[in-house]
């Protein structure tokens, strides 16, 4: 039964999970956002009454 046999399978595994620990974080991390998000006024503005057309 191939599939028991872990020899070629182990070196896969291994050099996958080295990928994705060591040059996975390095590769998402550049992509950062040129521009910072700013905080917002917390407060809600007054909505003006509707002006209805027809009253």
């Amino acid at each position: 039964m191939p599939q028991l046999n872990p020899n070629p399978w182990f070196m896969v595994f291994l050099f996958t999970w080295l990928f994705f620990l060591l040059l996975m974080p390095g590769k998402l991390t550049s992509y950062l956002f040129a521009n910072h998000p700013t905080t917002k006024n917390t407060q809600m503005p007054k909505p003006s009454p509707w002006n209805w057309p027809w009253t």
